[in-house]
């Protein structure tokens, strides 16, 4: 099963997987009821975040009370989408289909059926990232598009 890498912008880098982010959303549903194009078991993206971080407060010991401003999706062709943490309220992760995980599309793929742009859906997510950055208000509409710059070590991934 693929790794998912979370970052948050307070707890740091950690490692989850499909099955793992599904049993801390909890309540399933079919992805029909947000993008009636699409079919498929989904979870919602804010109550996965909200179970996820009451774990890593309890593990931690403490209460977090900045609010994320942005989450930023990257996938496995280095296809990313930032989004502007006030357009997730229906957000939702499709992990199975025909009661299967999603094969070349996946692990993961996010669904943002009412953010700012028509282009918030991301297949074949492996790296989410949760931040608190003061966004501009250019910056108040989703930005999307292949990476342009890599790190050296990037380059140098086998």
């Amino acid at each position: 099963m693929s790794e998912i890498n979370i970052y948050h912008f307070h707890y740091g880098h950690s490692v989850t997987n499909v099955a793992r982010m599904a049993e801390v959303a909890g309540e399933r549903f079919d992805i029909g009821q947000r993008v009636p194009e699409v079919s498929g078991e989904a979870f919602d993206l804010l109550t996965w975040y909200a179970n996820w971080l009451a774990l890593i407060e309890a593990e931690e010991g403490e209460t977090l009370s900045e609010q994320p401003s942005m989450l930023k999706a990257e996938a496995a062709d280095t296809f990313e989408a930032t989004i502007p943490w006030n357009q997730l309220a229906l957000a939702a992760v499709l992990f199975e289909k025909d009661g299967k995980p999603l094969g070349r599309n996946g692990p993961i793929r996010l669904y943002v059926p009412d953010g700012s742009s028509k282009c918030l859906n991301v297949k074949s997510i492996v790296t989410i990232r949760i931040g608190a950055e003061a966004l501009s208000s250019v910056e108040d509409e989703a930005t999307y598009g292949f990476k342009q710059t890599f790190s050296k070590d990037e380059l140098f991934k086998k």
